[in-house]
């Protein structure tokens, strides 16, 4: 059985492996609460989308401890560890691919924002669009979404593109030199290998769960799909190379 011990220990283990691929990960989740303590409310109602084990969703309520989130997830793993380590969070086991997600959410106003970090690039184009349209039907007017990731802009600036990416890079060997910290797939292969996660494990395998790359990693594809659904601002409110924190206004 997995404690909430435990839980904290591994979750702590998936923060140290997610900083491998994003040195800044930190200031990029300071930025995003920065974002949405500034809409001014004490109390806002704010969706995690792709919450992973919570680690966004966390920090946000220890920030605003007014706050209501919301945190959705397809991964029965990630989302049972969660639960273990944050039984003050609500996570919903959500695929937000499917139409009519946020009909589950249970939601009793319009939310203030939605928020995500390096979960929504695993979302193809087409799914994309529609999931940015049903999103702007539950977020109140002047509602914002945050979306924390590495968005690419080869297809716009190719030769900037190269240079975020370097920046990236070398920020990266600064911060670890030769001591990177464990990778994605070491992680997975741990977790699995843990028999207080096979019930979770077999749940995610027969869930489909894994991820198989990047199916919408342009800037321009989640901008485009973004003023498609109706928002009427989108810009980049932080960003360390081609790591950034995407915002869009909804109208």
């Amino acid at each position: 059985m997995l404690t909430h011990d435990a839980a904290l220990e591994w979750i702590a283990r998936w923060d140290r492996q997610q900083e491998g691929y994003l040195p800044d990960r930190e200031e990029r989740f300071t930025a995003l609460i920065d974002a949405v303590e500034a809409m001014g409310r004490p109390d806002p109602l704010v969706i995690d989308l792709g919450c992973g084990p919570g680690s966004l969703s966390a920090r946000l309520l220890e920030r605003l401890p007014g706050a209501t989130v919301i945190s959705v997830d397809a991964d029965p793993l990630l989302l049972g560890l969660g639960r273990a380590a944050y039984p003050h969070l609500r996570f919903v086991s959500l695929d937000l691919r499917t139409p009519g997600w946020t009909g589950a959410l249970g939601l009793d106003r319009p939310a203030d924002a939605a928020v995500s970090t390096t979960a929504l690039h695993w979302i193809s184009g087409p799914e994309l669009s529609k999931m940015y349209a049903e999103l702007a039907t539950v977020l109140r007017p002047g509602g914002l979404l945050l979306n924390g990731d590495h968005l690419e802009t080869d297809d716009t600036t190719p030769a900037i593109a190269r240079l975020e990416r370097a920046v990236h890079d070398r920020e990266t060997a600064r911060r670890f030199g030769d001591r990177r910290p464990e990778d994605w797939r070491r992680w997975w292969e741990s977790v699995a290998a843990d028999p207080a996660f096979a019930e979770l494990h077999a749940a995610r395998t027969t869930a489909g769960a894994d991820h198989h790359g990047s199916e919408s990693p342009l800037l321009s594809e989640h901008v485009g799909a973004l003023l498609d659904a109706g928002f009427t601002e989108v810009g980049t409110l932080w960003q360390r190379g081609h790591n950034r924190l995407l915002c869009a206004v909804r109208a």
